[in-house]
């Protein structure tokens, strides 16, 4: 159904809930899987459960990303591996927290590009790349100005590489999720003066689940996608049409 059948996808992100919804749906899919994460137990436990490989690298380490990927054979890869940051005002927020967001959801899935798409591009099979952004990259969310500057950085890298790898048959595109209401979610959107006035204006009014996000990236993958290059697609329940 997806063309997916043995091909080698990477999953960053992979020990928290998308990346490890996109993983068992990748599986569920016939791809050849390998899940990274900052949990090892957590890959692990994703491991057994669906029969997927795991590496896990340091996305903050050049280093580390490049030993990890530069002899992989790789035709697809997943930037899922993120980092929240802080609620904060632009004048309260610490640089620190700014730096750090842009390490691991810009710097990070520009580095993972880098060395998989060289893996790509040597094989001469094209392929596919799914960056995890945020609706966070397409309006302004209040308390969200690191985290927002590094998923909307991520968006410029999405389209340029789309530029620059188009020619090798590589397609790259994003995926902008609204929230998914987890543990760590919950402490900010899940305030009735926070949560309720957003989805009022979601039109959908509910929040998006971990699958939900997962399906559409495992689209983006597949052969049916196959003339889908460059954009950056909410999953939002319409909240950014608005």
């Amino acid at each position: 159904m997806w063309g997916l059948d043995g091909r080698t996808i990477l999953v960053t992100g992979a020990s928290g809930g998308i990346g490890g919804a996109t993983v068992r749906q990748l599986v569920a899919a016939g791809a050849d899987v390998i899940a990274s994460g900052r949990s090892t137990a957590a890959l692990e436990t994703l491991a057994a459960g669906t029969g997927c490989r795991i590496l896990p690298f340091e996305l903050e380490s050049e280093e580390s990303v490049r030993n990890a990927l530069q002899h992989l054979d790789l035709w697809g890869v997943v930037n899922c591996g993120g980092f929240g940051g802080e609620i904060a005002t632009p004048m309260e927020t610490d640089i620190a927290v700014f730096d750090k967001a842009i390490a691991i959801n810009t710097r990070g899935a520009l580095l993972v590009t880098k060395y998989a798409s060289q893996s790509m591009i040597r094989q001469g099979k094209g392929g596919a790349i799914v960056n995890v952004s945020s609706q966070a990259a397409l309006v302004a969310l209040s308390g969200h100005i690191s985290y927002a500057a590094s998923k909307t950085a991520l968006d410029s890298i999405t389209r340029v590489s789309a530029l620059e790898l188009g020619p090798h048959g590589i397609r790259v595109n994003s995926v902008n999720p609204t929230v998914v209401m987890t543990e760590m979610s919950a402490f900010y959107w899940g305030r009735p003066e926070i949560g309720g006035p957003f989805l009022d204006k979601m039109p959908l009014r509910r929040w998006a689940t971990e699958d939900e996000i997962a399906a559409p990236i495992v689209f983006l993958l597949g052969d049916g996608a196959s003339m889908i290059s460059g954009v950056t697609l909410p999953i939002d329940g319409g909240f950014t049409s608005c």
